[in-house]
């Protein structure tokens, strides 16, 4: 993740993430991408139903559960163990979470041991109910898929009226007084309308947001075709910048983030200069250097429905091991497991132009995911890095 918000407008500095000992057990969530342990947030996708079958859908989700999802009680364990591990954040995932009929339970269960609980959804079963629900069981954010205004979102969902619904269920979280961000994944399709995406997060007072670069995996992988070029994309991040920037400007302190492609790191330091703010970029850079880029295999961690564990929730054909079969802790520092412990310091082991790269440091090699879909190499060169090699080198 790329804090726009945190690094261009200056609301995080480097002392502020310090002063914490960059421990992930004592830094608020808004720092956690600092952290030096890298204990992982985990992505549990916990059931692969799903009540819709959305285009870009990283995990092919189907209208039921997979045969083989975890038991109440394995589900339970795992909680458990994370706790016990320490994990700062379970984010609960699908399919669509909010089809696992004990997803209530499970949440209750994990921030009473500690963790924080964040849910991400397509929002369309969200009610007043449920809402209230989610709020009294401790649930610390709500993430709400929305891929384009109405007809964008709609063709995107295959589902006529889902954009005002999406749109009610998140005014029905706010209410209920959970705190509500929108994720809205970039492509050729949708990229027209983010103009108006922050014209509607100001309008309804949604205060944060997560731009998703493409990942071409899942029934994503159909979409590669729509994956923006390297021109479109570094507009599209500008104009994020922009509108980010004119909101702080007004007063308006959205958070503002991008994830997925983290050329979005460097680029941003270079914006900066460019404009004559060097002695700020300085402090930016300062601060993706303990960021460190990149955290597949690292600071981020996948659990799919059947006990599976993945270095992020892309790479689901890369399987390090069964949490049916063994506790999380132990297949995430499994040193026997090579690729695993070369996932840990990806910054030597790949390779062409990311390995010769300036900001290798700050990028972490981007994601490894789309430089295996695209190369058949898990070292190669993640296409979607919009540098060019004037500015890298």
């Amino acid at each position: 993740m790329i804090g726009i918000s945190k690094l261009y407008c200056g609301t995080v500095e480097p002392s502020d993430v310090l002063r914490y000992g960059r421990r992930s057990d004592r830094l608020p969530s808004h720092l956690l991408q600092f952290s030096e342990d890298k204990k992982p947030v985990v992505v549990w996708n916990m059931t692969r139903a799903c009540n819709l079958t959305c285009r870009h859908c990283y995990a092919s989700a189907t209208p039921g559960p997979a045969q083989d999802e975890m038991s109440l009680a394995q589900a339970r364990a795992l909680v458990d163990h994370l706790v016990e591990y320490k994990t700062p954040v379970v984010l609960f995932s699908g399919g669509e979470p909010l089809m696992h009929p004990h997803l209530f339970e499970l949440i209750e269960r994990t921030v009473k041991g500690g963790p924080r609980a964040v849910l991400s959804t397509n929002g369309l079963l969200i009610d007043r109910d449920k809402a209230l629900r989610l709020k009294d069981f401790g649930l610390s954010y709500v993430g709400v898929s929305l891929d384009g205004l109405a007809e964008t979102h709609d063709e995107f969902r295959r589902l006529p009226g889902a954009f005002e619904r999406t749109v009610r269920a998140m005014a029905t979280a706010r209410e209920a007084g959970i705190k509500v961000g929108l994720r809205f994944t970039l492509n050729r399709r949708n990229v027209a309308d983010l103009p108006g995406i922050f014209d509607l997060m100001e309008r309804e007072g949604i205060p944060r947001v997560c731009f998703y670069h493409l990942v071409a995996s899942g029934r994503g992988g159909g979409l590669s075709a729509d994956t923006l070029t390297h021109e479109e994309t570094r507009r599209a991040v500008d104009l994020i910048i922009d509108r980010t920037a004119d909101l702080h400007r007004r007063g308006i302190p959205m958070e503002v983030l991008t994830v997925d492609n983290h050329a979005d790191a460097p680029h941003l330091y270079q914006r900066m200069r460019d404009e004559g703010r060097a002695e700020e970029a300085e402090k930016v850079m300062e601060l993706l250097r303990l960021n460190g880029g990149n955290s597949s295999g690292r600071g981020i961690a996948a659990v799919s429905w059947n006990g599976d564990v993945h270095p992020d929730q892309f790479w689901r054909q890369v399987v390090l091991g069964n949490v049916k079969e063994k506790n999380f802790a132990d297949i995430w520092h499994d040193r026997d497991n090579d690729f695993l412990m070369a996932l840990k310091n990806k910054k030597e082991h790949v390779k062409g132009r990311c390995r010769a790269c300036r900001f290798l440091d700050v990028c972490g090699g981007n994601l490894r995911a789309r430089a295996e879909a695209a190369t058949g190499d898990p070292w190669g060169v993640d296409p979607a890095c919009y540098l060019t090699d004037t500015e890298i080198m």
